[in-house]
C-alpha cells in the first residue's frame, strides 16, 4: 500500500494522540494522557457496529459495543427503526488465571486500520506475590464483511516462568424481540464465546478464543461454526482492495493516510437489502435507505474513481429508487427512499433534491463510462433538470422549501446551494447527452440555461456580507454562511477572493472547520469539505492546503479519529460515511481538477502547493479505464503525465492553473 513517500510534518502534530505506522495503520501508544474515550463505526453488508472505547484513568481498556442490524426492521418501519443492541460486557473480566480474576490492566497501544487491535497486559498473584505483566492480551475487533456477525478475538499469552491455569465460562446471551414489534416478526440477538472450560498454559504459550455477536430473524438457522480467519481475512481483503486502488501519493503522509481511510469509510457502509445494495450514512440511525444529498450528491459521483463494483452498483441502485418517483405533474422527488426501498421520507419538503440528483447522476454517469447505465439514467436526469427549470423564480434562480440542513438554519425561498448544483448538472448533462446522441437543440438549451443561471446566481446571490464581497445564502441573509463555498466547486470564480477570505476568516473558520453560520457553535464537516475542494480548485492552493492539513491532522490523529464527521453538537460527531467521499473529492476534483466531459474524457487542472515537488493519483478506475496521473515540478512549470496500460496518454509541461483535455 503506497500511502506515502517522504513525510512532512503537519500542523498540530505535537497535539496528536495517534501516529501513522509504516503499513498505513494508525496507532495510539498509551501514555499518561488518560483517561481518554472515543467512538468509531465499522460496517459490513449485514450490520454496523459503533465501538465506544477508551482507556480509563488506571490505564484499563473499556469497551461498549453498539450493534445495528439494518435489515431487521422494527415497527413502525421508519428511517431509524433498525434493530439495535448494546453490549457492555467485559469479557476478559470473566476469565480467571489460577482461580483469580485478572487485575490491573495496562493498555500498551491501540491500532486501527479498519480492524481494531488492542495490546495490553494484566497482573496476577503467585505465591502471595503480585506479578505485573503476568499475562498479556491481544484483542482484535471487526465486523464480518457479508454476514450479520461482529467478532472479537482474544489471544492471551503466559508471560511467567511457570504454567498457569485459565478458566473460560460457558457464556451465552440471547435477547429476543416481540413478534408484533418487528416488520418481519420476532428477532434474536445472540452473543457467545467459542471456547469454555479449563486450560493449562505453559510459559510463553497462548490461549485464544473469540466472541461473536449476531442478529437474526427468530426462525433463521443459528450460526454454528464461524471461522474467524475467514471473517477477518474477508474484512482485510476489502480494506486492501480499497487502499490499493485510487492511491494518493504526495509528500504529506497525513493527507495520504486520511485519503486511504476515507476510501475505507466511504465504501464499507453499503447494505445488502431486499431493495438492492443501498449505501447508508450510518451513525446508528441512517441505514437501508438513500438520500438525495448523502448518496446522490456526495458519494455516488466518487465511486467510479475507486473502481469498487459494489459501490457502483449501490450508486446505480439509488438512482433507480429515486427514478421510481418521477411523475408527469412534476411533483418533487422525495428527499430519501427508506426502509429497504419500501417507503420514503419527505419531511423537509423540497430541499433542492432534484438539483442534487441531477448533479450526482450526471457526474456519476460520465465518470462511470458505461453507456447502458447512462441511457437508463438519462430519463431521470432530464426529469430533474426540467423540474428545476420549472422552479425558477422571477430572479432566475431555483426555488426550494429548504436545503440539505432541513430547516436547522434558515434557507429562504431560494438558496445558493440548489441553484449551484442545478448549474453544474446542466453542464454535465450537455456533455452526457452528446455521448448518448441527444439532439443538439436540447443540449444547446442546457448550455444556454447554464449561462443564464450563472448570471442569475451572481446577480441574485452576489452580495457584500459582513464586509466580504461574496454571496448571501438567500435573499435577506446578512450573516456569513458556510455554504457560500458552493460556486467555487463548480467553476464559478467571479467572487472567489471575497468568498475565500470570508470562509477562512475568524467569523467562520474554527479548529473543527467551518461554522454553519457565523456567530453560532454548530459545524458540519460536509460544508468544510466542499469549501476546501472549492478553494484549491479556484487556485488558492496555499491557503486551502494549510487549512486542509490542519483539518486532516485533527480528524486522523487527534482525539476523535480517523474519519470526517457529520456534525457537532448534533450527533456527537458521528462518522457518517458519505462525508468521507467528500474528503476524497478534495483531491480528485480539487487538487487534480478532474472534471468529467465524456465516457472516455475529462478536463484536468492539476495544482501543487509551493513546497511539493510532486503529487500522484495512481490506479484511477474511472471512465472505463485504469490509469495514473502524475504531476511534478519541472523548470518552473508542472509536468503532467497520464499513463494507461503502461503507455503515456498525455505528457505536457504547463503553467499551474492550465486545463488539459484528456482523452483515454
Amino acid at each position: 500500500m503506497l500511502l506515502g513517500l517522504a513525510s512532512t510534518a503537519s500542523a498540530d502534530t505535537a497535539a496528536s494522540r495517534w501516529a501513522i505506522e509504516k503499513d498505513g495503520a494508525i496507532k495510539w501508544t498509551v501514555n499518561e494522557r488518560v483517561p481518554h474515550f472515543d467512538h468509531v463505526e465499522m460496517a459490513g453488508q449485514q450490520l454496523a457496529v459503533v465501538l465506544r472505547y477508551g482507556v480509563d484513568a488506571d490505564s484499563a481498556f473499556r469497551l461498549n459495543r453498539s450493534l445495528v442490524f439494518p435489515m431487521l426492521r422494527m415497527k413502525p418501519n421508519k428511517t431509524q427503526n433498525n434493530l439495535k443492541q448494546r453490549f457492555n460486557t467485559d469479557i476478559p473480566g470473566m476469565i480467571t488465571v489460577d482461580d483469580l480474576t485478572l487485575t490491573d490492566e495496562k493498555v500498551k497501544d491501540i491500532r486501527f486500520d479498519g480492524i481494531m487491535t488492542v495490546e495490553s497486559s494484566f497482573s496476577t498473584v503467585h505465591r502471595r506475590k503480585k506479578i505485573d505483566n503476568a499475562v498479556s492480551l491481544k484483542r482484535v475487533l471487526y465486523p464480518s464483511p457479508n454476514s450479520p456477525y461482529y467478532c472479537e478475538e482474544y489471544i492471551f499469552t503466559n508471560n511467567m516462568d511457570h504454567p498457569i491455569t485459565m478458566r473460560i465460562p460457558d457464556w451465552k446471551v440471547k435477547y429476543t424481540t416481540p413478534e408484533n414489534a418487528g416488520v418481519y416478526g420476532a428477532y434474536k440477538i445472540e452473543a457467545s464465546l467459542s471456547k469454555n472450560g479449563f486450560f493449562t498454559i505453559e510459559p510463553g504459550k497462548q490461549l485464544d478464543f473469540f466472541a461473536v455477536f449476531c442478529g437474526q430473524k427468530i426462525d433463521d438457522a443459528p450460526y454454528n461454526r464461524i471461522y474467524t480467519d475467514a471473517e477477518r481475512g474477508g474484512r482485510k481483503a476489502l480494506i486492501d482492495q480499497w487502499w490499493n486502488n485510487l492511491i494518493l501519493e504526495t509528500p504529506d503522509s497525513t493527507l495520504n493516510t486520511m485519503f486511504a481511510f476515507a476510501k475505507l469509510r466511504g465504501a464499507e457502509s453499503i447494505y445488502n437489502t431486499k431493495g438492492g445494495l443501498m449505501h447508508g450514512p450510518g451513525g446508528e440511525a441512517y441505514y437501508a435507505a438513500v438520500w438525495a444529498n448523502d448518496q446522490a450528491e456526495y458519494i455516488n459521483p466518487f465511486f467510479p474513481y475507486l473502481g469498487y463494483e459494489i459501490g457502483n452498483q449501490s450508486a446505480l441502485n439509488s438512482f433507480r429508487h429515486f427514478a421510481r418517483y418521477m411523475n408527469d405533474e412534476y411533483r418533487p422527488i422525495p428527499s430519501s427512499i427508506i426502509s429497504e426501498g419500501v417507503s420514503f421520507w419527505h419531511g423537509a419538503k423540497d430541499r433542492g433534491d432534484g438539483a442534487m440528483i441531477a448533479y450526482g447522476a450526471s457526474r456519476y454517469a460520465l465518470a462511470r463510462g458505461n453507456k447502458e447505465e447512462a441511457k437508463e439514467l438519462w430519463k431521470l436526469i432530464e426529469w430533474c433538470l426540467e423540474y428545476c427549470n420549472r422552479k425558477l423564480t422571477d430572479k432566475g434562480v431555483v426555488a426550494s422549501n429548504s436545503d440539505e440542513l432541513e430547516n436547522r438554519f434558515p434557507a429562504g425561498d431560494a438558496n445558493l446551494c440548489t441553484s449551484t448544483l442545478y448549474y453544474d448538472a446542466l453542464i454535465s448533462a450537455a456533455y452526457l447527452g452528446k455521448e448518448l446522441g441527444v439532439p443538439s437543440s436540447q443540449l444547446n438549451k442546457y448550455t444556454r440555461q447554464a449561462k443564464e443561471l450563472r448570471k442569475a446566481i451572481n446577480d441574485h446571490f452576489g452580495h457584500n456580507v459582513e464586509g466580504f464581497d461574496c454571496y448571501r445564502y438567500y435573499d435577506g441573509n446578512d450573516v456569513l454562511r458556510a455554504w457560500i463555498c458552493m460556486p467555487l466547486t463548480v467553476g464559478i470564480y467571479d467572487r472567489k477572493q471575497g468568498t475565500i477570505d470570508a470562509l477562512f476568516s475568524p467569523r467562520l473558520w474554527t479548529d473543527d472547520g467551518l461554522l454553519t453560520q457565523a456567530g453560532t457553535e454548530t459545524f458540519w464537516d460536509r460544508s468544510t469539505l466542499y469549501a476546501l475542494r472549492g478553494t484549491i480548485a479556484a487556485g488558492e492552493v496555499e491557503k486551502g492546503m494549510d487549512f486542509l492539513k490542519r483539518y486532516s491532522t485533527r480528524r486522523l490523529l487527534g482525539d476523535h479519529v480517523p474519519y470526517a464527521i457529520e456534525a457537532w453538537p448534533e450527533g456527537d460527531q458521528r462518522h457518517l460515511s458519505a462525508e468521507s467521499g467528500l474528503y476524497c473529492r478534495i483531491f480528485t476534483e480539487g487538487l487534480f481538477g478532474i472534471r468529467p466531459t465524456g465516457f472516455k474524457s475529462f478536463d484536468l487542472t492539476p495544482r501543487l502547493p509551493k513546497d511539493w515537488e510532486f503529487a500522484n493519483l495512481n490506479k484511477v478506475r474511472a471512465f472505463g479505464s485504469e490509469f495514473d496521473i502524475k504531476v511534478k515540478r519541472a523548470a518552473g512549470k508542472l509536468e503532467v503525465n497520464v499513463i494507461k496500460d503502461n503507455k503515456t496518454v498525455l505528457n505536457k509541461k504547463i503553467n499551474e492553473g492550465t486545463t488539459l483535455k484528456v482523452k483515454l
